[in-house]
């Protein structure tokens, strides 16, 4: 006697692809969300003119994870704070070094060397009424500027940004469409 496979029903054979995919599906998207890059939408005006709000950005997080931030990234960090609210700020200053505040201008230290000043083409806004001060950073130390300098709660209003506080930085900016860039507002002194 010869036995007969009846066939599955076309819907339950879809399903089950659908689920199968489903499955596949978060099981690559998942950990690539949360180990190596994740969705930013930038709002606030303190990255003007470099970033404008509601600019949808990529952020890298694996790249830290293999060298330290250099002047001039952009970073994405959790507010030291508030560690429930993301920023967006750009690296000025690297463990280890001085940063000088006197009369709205900026001087850095380094540790070895001679003091550096900046050419600074991506900022706007005054530091003109930015207390005078002196601040060593420490090993696990960063100073960070929003470009738009009148406009931005940084680590001249809450101090030295630590290394723990970084998730990564801005990778690729995928809107608006017109302005689409990868490494937006990475700027090599």
């Amino acid at each position: 006697m010869q036995s007969e496979t009846l066939p599955v029903p076309r819907e339950k054979n879809m399903m089950l692809e659908i689920i199968k995919f489903t499955i596949l599906a978060l099981l690559i998207v998942t950990p690539f969300r949360y180990f190596v890059a994740q969705p930013f939408i930038v709002s606030g005006a303190s990255m003007q003119p470099t970033f404008e709000p509601k600019e949808y950005l990529v952020i890298d997080e694996l790249s830290y994870r293999f060298e330290k931030p250099q002047r001039g990234d952009v970073i994405i960090f959790r507010y030291p704070q508030d560690p429930d609210t993301f920023f967006i700020k750009r690296v000025v200053a690297l463990p280890g070094e001085t940063v000088i505040l006197h009369d709205g201008a900026m001087r850095i230290v380094p540790a070895e060397g001679d003091e550096i000043v900046l050419t600074e083409p991506y900022s706007s806004g005054s530091m003109r009424g930015t207390r005078d001060e002196t601040t060593t950073l420490h090993e696990d130390e960063y100073f960070v500027l929003g470009d738009n300098r009148s406009a931005s709660s940084d680590s001249r209003v809450w101090g030295p940004l630590q290394e723990k506080y970084i998730i990564g930085r801005a990778f690729a900016r995928l809107f608006p469409l017109d302005e689409v860039d990868y490494l937006p507002g990475e700027h090599r002194y």
